[in-house]
This record gives C-alpha cells, sequence and structure tokens, in this order.
C-alpha cells in the first residue's frame, strides 16, 4: 500500500510518497505555492500517479502539545483532501520535522538558499518515516 505524506506549509508543502510496500519513503516533491486549490492539485495528481491508498498529513503542535492556529490550518487541510480525494487522512505529530530537516541538508552542505526550496520535501520525509516505523511496529 502507497502512503503519501503532506507538510503544509505557508509557501511551500512537501510530499513524499512511500514505495509499493509501504516500507519506505520513496518519491519527494515540493510545491511552491500558498494557493490551496493548486496544492490539492498536486496531492491529487501525485496521489493518482503513484496508486496512492492513504494520506499522513503533517499536524503541527506546539512543543508543549498544544494545538494553535496552524494545526486548525492542518485540521482543514485534512477535510478538504477527504472531500477532494476520497481517501484517509491520518493526522501525524510532525514536531521537530522541519528543524531536523534543516540539520539534515546542512550536513549534506546545503546552503540557505538551496534548503528553502527542498526543505518541505524532506519534512514530508520524515513524517513519512515515522509514520511508516509506527505502522510496521503496530504490525509486530
Amino acid at each position: 500500500m502507497r502512503i503519501m505524506a503532506i507538510d503544509y506549509g505557508d509557501a511551500h508543502t512537501g510530499l513524499a510518497v512511500s514505495d509499493a510496500t509501504g516500507l519506505l519513503a520513496g518519491h519527494v516533491e515540493v510545491v511552491h505555492t500558498r494557493r490551496l486549490p493548486e496544492v490539492l492539485a498536486a496531492v491529487e495528481r501525485l496521489a493518482g500517479e503513484y496508486g496512492v491508498e492513504e494520506l499522513v498529513l503533517g499536524y503541527p503542535k506546539n512543543m508543549d502539545g498544544s494545538l494553535g492556529p496552524r494545526a486548525e490550518k492542518a485540521e482543514a487541510l485534512a477535510g478538504e483532501l477527504r472531500e477532494a480525494l476520497g481517501l484517509p487522512v491520518v493526522l501525524w505529530d510532525e514536531r521537530r520535522t522541519t528543524i531536523d530537516a534543516h540539520q539534515i541538508l546542512s550536513a549534506a552542505g546545503k546552503n540557505g538558499r538551496k534548503r528553502k526550496k527542498i526543505v518541505d520535501g524532506v519534512a514530508a520525509a520524515l513524517i513519512l518515516e515515522g509514520y511508516l516505523t509506527f505502522k510496521k511496529e503496530g504490525e509486530r
């Protein structure tokens, strides 16, 4: 089963799709727009292209676990995705994924300008890896 992770941001949205076995994060893409219809179209296109059966949406909780305005945006997007694609959407705690993505890219020698263009894709891959690990451990 292929699963897609979404790191929804203010200006960029990272998308990552698992391999066909649902064990590894595979294809990664970044959508460079603030416009929700364009984000939804990109998710729908990629989901159709890869035969995605489940969506995992980054759920930006505050560090203390409370929910703020960004979490409300994620909840609204989850509803839009369910309606537009008819796929199940799991909200997944994404605390620290963007920070970790910046650290990974910095360690790989990517400068600030290059990092900014791809960091959301790396964050989506980290969300997907965390979710896939969770599912794999739950099957044991």
